[in-house]
């Protein structure tokens, strides 16, 4: 069998009851057969959760294999990733873009179909999954995404978005820590669009569960304000429904149904057991679980035509389902024509006209500014004729200025604020932000830089899938000052420019920082990373030297000769430092340039002619300025040049005598400079 073509049918009528287990069986089968093809995967979880996934897909679950973008589906969200051939076995019979075939070239070079499930290679893999606990969090930001877009769009009689999220999540999701942050905001929020089936089967990699993990979670999560139901068999489908139409009707609380599974259910000698988890079955264990669940052995992936066809049903129900949900629109659009308007400007990504008119920009007038402060007047700036553009802080809004003032508090009861408080709970806020972006918001969190590495898993998977999700990191450097090492970035700043696909951006001003924030809006196929200051930093006069709109490009030339004897490459804070070193050495007769490099992913992508423009190869003198660690600064200071930075943890002392400390003042700078000239 060849494509999504059925294999030939069972003889005789099959009553619904076996009909039933037909189809959860072929799920299960499936995932065993590829898995043993690609000897490599995770059987046991879709073994053991078919008949979970099965009632909730086929009974349940709105949605359309033909439009899987329709505004108001329902989102599947499977965070226990490795289980990732239930998916892609339920993508494939309900009639997705997915194929038999790919299936078959499950972990394969080039499928569709890799080790965990990928966002954008498949319609209908709402989020990617695997690192444990951030489909968790991804779920519960699609919450909240729905219930502002509800709050911002729904009115009375015309209730157009009310769209639910159900996720299964696995032992280990619970066991991480971004799991239970993003659990703690969802029951405290009341997010009751959120249902979740807790697949607890007790085992993981090492063995049983019971090595590590032995806390009462149904406690732990009526603890946090959700609904606890338990489900002593996972494969009672009449129970199964009883438990998800339970939690539908629950209405103040997100819900988790504890299902008890059987990791592997079906195999003979490997059920329950950490065999199951990770490892194929083995030829002979697959032919014996065939057996046992009354399956012929061969052919290898096996589809009766029965199973299919009512699987495929779901096309149909979709097309009903969507049908009727556009009806509902038509009528929403001639009571409430602007609202509609806007709505199709969500739903296309657009950003509303004359946005970019309302960023401000800054003078030398205006006075020293810290960049989070320019951060916080742009902000304001643009939010209010944006109402896609929503975030918040990790307890630390007056801090990073992410406050939008007048835009209410999102909150229980008041779904429509804009201003989030996700707590001190960096990690989970991370995760929930890219489930708001894959949900079509423009969102934003924030926190100190150093706390970054609590985010960075979350950042990385949202480079990974390419959402727009902002992240804004303030007190970007050791001249936070008293604070002292424990919260000073070093190497935060070269971590996170390693990760491929996030525009990581720090800014040298007001002006540079709100074309910043031009780009992190515009910005669609990835996340942008904002490092702002905690002090004031000069305004720089845009008359005398070059214009922040160079920012677009990643690197600029902000002052200095066009033959060059030594080239002064700064971001951030540093870049008002070289300028003042500039001045110097030209007070003294010295040809020299000063670059601004806010951002090394835009740069890199400028054409090769621009970057030798910026940089010149003949000219060796160079000297980088950055307060942070040197890596990965030798691909432009060049094997010549020299670095000016920390290689050391800093120090709790006024940022002024950090400054002084650690060699970063004009007298300094020039006097490496007239060194690395020297050696030249």
């Amino acid at each position: 069998m060849e494509g999504s073509t059925a294999s030939a049918p069972l003889k005789g009528s099959i009553p619904p009851s076996d009909l039933d287990q037909l189809s959860i069986n072929t799920i299960r089968t499936l995932a065993m057969d590829a898995v043993q093809k690609a000897n490599s995967g995770h059987p046991g979880l879709p073994m053991g959760a078919a008949a979970l996934a099965y009632v909730l897909w086929t009974r349940f679950l709105r949605h359309n294999p033909r439009d899987p973008r329709w505004p108001n589906r329902d989102r599947f969200v499977l965070s226990a990733g490795h289980g990732c051939m239930l998916l892609y076995s339920l993508l494939f019979l309900t009639g997705y873009d997915l194929t038999l075939d790919d299936l078959k070239q499950f972990r394969q070079w080039g499928s569709k179909t890799p080790g965990h499930p990928e966002h954008q290679l498949v319609e209908g893999i709402e989020t990617t999954t695997g690192p444990l606990g951030q489909g968790f969090g991804n779920g519960v930001g699609m919450a909240i995404a729905e219930r502002y877009l509800a709050a911002h769009f729904n009115r009375p009689g015309h209730e157009i978005l009310d769209y639910t999220i159900y996720a299964l999540v696995s032992d280990g999701d619970l066991m991480e820590g971004v799991a239970s942050e993003a659990a703690s905001l969802a029951g405290h929020l009341g997010l009751s669009n959120l249902i979740y089936f807790y697949d607890n089967n007790h085992i993981s990699i090492e063995g049983s569960t019971d090595l590590a993990f032995t806390e009462d979670r149904g406690k732990r999560f009526e603890a946090y304000g959700w609904f606890v139901q338990n489900l002593a068999d996972g494969n009672d489908l009449d129970a199964v429904e009883r438990a998800i139409r339970a939690a539908q009707a629950e209405k103040d609380r997100p819900s988790i149904i504890v299902a008890h599974t059987h990791i592997g259910f079906g195999s003979p000698h490997k059920q329950d057991s950490a065999e199951a988890h990770g490892s194929p079955l083995g030829e002979d264990e697959v032919k014996l679980t065939k057996k046992n669940l009354g399956w012929p052995v061969e052919p290898a992936f096996y589809v009766p035509s029965e199973a299919l066809a009512h699987y495929r049903t779901a096309v149909e129900k979709g097309a009903e389902r969507e049908a009727e949900w556009r009806k509902q629109f038509d009528s929403y659009q001639k009571a409430f024509p602007e609202l509609a308007a806007e709505f199709g400007r969500f739903e296309r990504g657009e950003l509303p006209a004359g946005w970019r008119e309302k960023i401000p920009s800054f003078k030398p007038a205006d006075g020293p500014l810290a960049t989070r402060q320019a951060s916080g007047k742009v902000l304001n700036a643009i939010a209010p004729g944006m109402p896609t553009l929503v975030g918040g802080s990790a307890d630390l809004a007056p801090s990073t200025d992410t406050l939008v003032k007048g835009t209410g508090e999102f909150e229980k009861g008041n779904y429509s604020g804009r201003n989030f408080h996700f707590g001190v709970r960096e990690h989970g806020m991370g995760a929930i932000l890219n489930g708001m972006a894959l949900s079509g918001l423009i969102p934003y969190g924030a926190t100190f830089l150093i706390f970054s590495d609590y985010c960075r898993p979350s950042i990385r998977l949202a480079a990974l899938m390419g959402v727009h999700s902002i992240f804004v990191f303030t007190h970007d450097s050791i001249f936070l000052g008293e604070d002292g090492p424990t919260h000073q970035p070093i190497e935060q700043v070269p971590a996170l420019r390693a990760i491929p696909n996030l525009c990581f951006i720090r800014p040298a001003d007001a002006n540079e920082t709100a074309v910043a924030w031009r780009i992190a809006i515009e910005r669609k196929d990835g996340p942008v990373a904002l490092a702002l200051t905690r002090q004031k930093l000069p305004v720089i006069d845009q008359t005398k030297y070059g214009s922040a709109e160079g920012l677009e490009r990643g690197a600029y030339v902000l002052a200095g000769s066009q033959n060059p004897a030594i080239i002064l490459i700064a971001s951030g804070s540093e870049v008002s430092l070289a300028l003042a070193a500039f001045e110097k050495l030209s007070s003294e007769g010295i040809a020299a340039r000063v670059v601004s490099m806010p951002c090394w992913d835009l740069f890199a992508k400028q054409p090769a002619d621009y970057r030798e423009q910026v940089l010149p190869s003949g000219i060796k003198a160079r000297l980088a300025i950055e307060a942070a660690a040197p890596f990965g600064w030798e691909r432009y200071m060049g094997l010549e040049g020299e670095f000016i930075g920390m290689t050391r943890f800093g120090a709790s002392a006024p940022y002024q005598d950090l400054a002084k400390h650690f060699g970063f003042t004009p007298d300094h700078v020039v006097e490496r400079a007239h060194q690395l000239l020297k050696k030249s």
